[in-house]
């Protein structure tokens, strides 16, 4: 059965490095990065990446009552959706993994739904950390079905103290800025941000080649040893792109910087013969944003496309993983047609798509 091509035409984010893209791509090409050293709650003395509510409110809309995700989520979408007004067949597809914290997810969406347009019912996808690039394959896999005929994607996190407390458990934050694929490397920092992406059936600035996401059950928080499920992922993104997984440019990795997570990416690039592709992480510079950073990263990649700019792994000194990678050491330019994103998440949650400058 043959699916419509499905195509990305507009993006956008909020981070504390910029309240859009624009800023936010300006300071990645000075090689800023929004992790400083902060406390949470009663955390303290720790490398996130969050956005400074006395210094950034102001610029947010809706004001009020809105909490800070639901104003970054507003912030992020506000542009997109007056560009390309909602109708009774566009759908709203939430990407988060803890939302508001304090109540349920499903009351985020909807006053989301509401105060953005939107005329459908919004859905919710919270799997971990690969949330953000799953709900993009939710948006292309509904529209080519016929349910939709476009889409807003949104996705958005804030680091609290029930987020930093739970990675903590897990001993996984890293006592410094995070080093991802570094030798030194030693755990996450985490981040705040939002991100909204537009997709439809028109022919737009980027297609989505193909997608896939497998779940491996490995373990309730750690990777596959042998990177199976994101080797797999990647297998079958490939296999509906119809193109060689060889065949690309240029390699988004999730990139955490905890020492399972970048050995299992290494093992599975070096399994699919990708140790030679240009690879970076952007963890160095937004620390990981949970449900928000599969769509956020796919926005800065697509952004790298549209320039022909690859961005460096901030952080990365010598290469700590079994396996060679080309890791991107400084900013660069260079053909930059055809891209693979890849995320991974507890649960062993796996997902890759493959991407396309029209």
């Amino acid at each position: 059965m043959a699916f419509d091509s499905i195509y990305i035409h507009d993006i956008n984010c909020v981070t504390p490095l910029g309240i859009d893209l624009a800023s936010n791509w300006t300071q990645l090409l000075m090689g800023n990065s929004g992790l400083v050293q902060h406390d949470v709650g009663r955390i303290k003395n720790i490398y996130t990446s969050k956005l400074a509510p006395a210094e950034v409110l102001a610029l947010l809309t809706p004001a009020g009552d809105s909490t800070l995700l639901e104003q970054m989520l507003f912030t992020a979408a506000k542009p997109i959706v007056e560009k390309h007004a909602p109708t009774s067949r566009t759908a709203l597809i939430l990407s988060t993994t803890k939302g508001n914290v304090n109540t349920r997810l499903t009351v985020l969406a909807k006053k989301m739904a509401e105060v953005l347009g939107f005329q459908t019912q919004p859905i919710i996808v919270s799997q971990a950390c690969v949330s953000g690039l799953l709900a993009l394959s939710v948006a292309k896999r509904l529209i080519q079905i016929g349910q939709y005929d476009d889409a807003v994607v949104l996705a958005g996190d804030v680091v609290s103290e029930f987020v930093v407390s739970g990675f903590q458990a897990f001993q996984a934050m890293s006592p410094f800025p995070c080093k991802p694929f570094d030798n030194d490397r030693a755990g996450v920092s985490l981040g705040e941000a939002a991100a909204c992406v537009y997709v439809s059936k028109e022919k737009g600035e980027f297609k989505i080649l193909g997608e896939a996401s497998i779940n491996d059950a490995n373990h309730i928080s750690g990777p596959s040893r042998t990177g199976e499920g994101l080797l797999q992922s990647i297998q079958q993104a490939a296999n509906e792109a119809r193109v060689d997984i060889t065949d690309i440019d240029f390699i988004s990795a999730h990139g955490t910087a905890t020492l399972y997570n970048d050995e299992m990416e290494a093992i599975a690039f070096h399994r699919l013969g990708l140790q030679d592709i240009p690879i970076h992480s952007l963890k160095g510079y937004y620390g990981h944003t949970l449900g928000a950073s599969g769509l956020l990263e796919t926005v800065i990649v697509l952004q790298c496309m549209r320039t022909g700019v690859f961005i460096p792994t901030a952080g990365f000194e010598k290469l700590g993983v079994s396996k060679p990678l080309n890791i991107i050491r400084q900013i660069s330019r260079g053909k930059l047609n055809r891209l693979l994103k890849t995320a991974s998440g507890f649960g062993g949650s796996n997902a890759a798509m493959v991407l396309e400058k029209m």
